[in-house]
């Protein structure tokens, strides 16, 4: 059964909704800034929605009327199945009570009569209850793979018949003081900015972000004559089973989902327009990514990572990489490297926006504890 995409919200460091994100984006604008949003920890690149860390409830609830709103779909939607992820989910809030309950303060009992809210499940469950849903609710987390795992399991819902409508995608809020913490204790934070597949690049910088599609049979699109993005073709998605958050050396297991996705979808490798990367801007990413496209696609495609204009929203990176593709199958134009001066490896990056016939794309997505997963968009007629 074919999946098709009838609505998008987003909200990124680039702007509160898609079309801002995507104006911003092809003209070269970045949202990443200076910011020091906790007193204790220093200065740093960041990518922030607004001047201090967003919430996790908020965000949730502006992407998803965001994405109903462009699918013209006004709830109660019961039979709507609900598959929405996060990597951090409710960690800001979890940090918050740990600090208030160990202060012993009157306030750690008023806070704690929610803390059930804060479960890492409950962002699926508030959206269930926005679009007032009674069908199947998943809340998926494969740390920067959760994204592109969201799409896949509301297709494969989709494909199987179970529902006729998703709403999917990932939301995150990850500027928290144990997170930039732990990256920065990893060494993997960036000290000026994000500069994916550059000699210069230092690191990732954390952003927070949202993406939600919604995604209906073609049988329901059709019937409602609804606006039609593009394709779900199908996905690959397999683990490495080597390392908590190095990839796998010769990237054996990432490569077996992108020839899982393409043979799922019916594509060659020649088939393929375009490639957006997980492009993190740490070394071994790059690197790594570099060469797995490099040897599965000898004859050369163009790529790019848009994290250097968002930075990286972990679990929601590869929703909001998906919404990219299916801009770039819209307008058939091309996403650059933002902020692109010198590249490491002999990939066709593209440096400025681009325009191409564009039928196919894949988008990749590879988190901690090697998570790989592959996305397949295709154009609609």
């Amino acid at each position: 059964m074919e999946v098709f995409v009838t609505g998008i919200g987003m909200v990124s460091p680039l702007g509160t909704s898609l079309e801002a994100t995507w104006q911003k984006l092809i003209s070269g604008k970045s949202g990443i800034c200076l910011h020091q949003p906790f007193p204790e920890l220093k200065t740093l690149p960041l990518g922030l929605i607004s001047s201090q860390p967003a919430g996790l409830k908020s965000l949730t609830q502006l992407v998803v009327a965001s994405a109903l709103e462009d699918a013209r779909l006004v709830p109660p939607l019961p039979d709507c199945g609900v598959v929405i992820g996060s990597s951090r989910s409710h960690q800001a809030s979890w940090e918050q009570l740990a600090r208030q309950t160990s202060t012993q303060t009157k306030s750690a009992d008023v806070s704690l009569e929610h803390w059930l809210d804060t479960l890492p499940h409950m962002s699926a469950i508030a959206v269930a209850r926005q679009v007032q849903s009674t069908g199947v609710v998943l809340a998926p987390m494969a740390a920067c793979a959760t994204g592109i795992w969201a799409i896949a399991q509301a297709a494969y819902l989709i494909e199987t018949g179970q529902c006729q409508r998703v709403i999917a995608g990932a939301v995150e809020a990850p500027i928290t003081p144990l997170t930039l913490a732990g990256f920065n204790r990893m060494g993997a934070l960036a000290s000026t900015g994000a500069y994916p597949f550059e000699r210069r690049r230092q690191g990732l910088v954390l952003a927070e972000g949202a993406t939600v599609l919604m995604l209906e049979s073609a049988q329901l699109a059709r019937r409602r004559a609804a606006k039609v993005y593009g394709q779900v073709l199908s996905f690959g998605l397999t683990a490495d089973a080597y390392h908590a958050n190095a990839p796998e050396p010769g990237s054996r297991s990432a490569i077996a989902a992108v020839k899982q996705c393409l043979e799922r979808s019916k594509l060659s490798l020649s088939d393929i327009d375009y490639i957006h990367a997980h492009g993190t801007a740490t070394q071994l990413n790059d690197r790594n990514e570099a060469q797995l496209i490099q040897q599965l696609f000898p004859q050369g495609v163009p790529v790019s990572s848009t994290k250097g204009a968002t930075g990286h929203t972990l679990g929601a990176s590869g929703a909001l990489g998906a919404a990219f593709c299916l801009m770039a199958l819209k307008y058939q134009l091309l996403p650059p490297c933002v902020g692109m001066q010198e590249p490491e490896f002999d990939l066709d990056l593209v440096t400025i926006p681009r325009q191409s016939e564009t039928e196919h794309v894949l988008c990749f997505s590879f988190g901690f504890g090697g998570q790989n997963a592959v996305v397949a968009l295709g154009r609609t007629g």
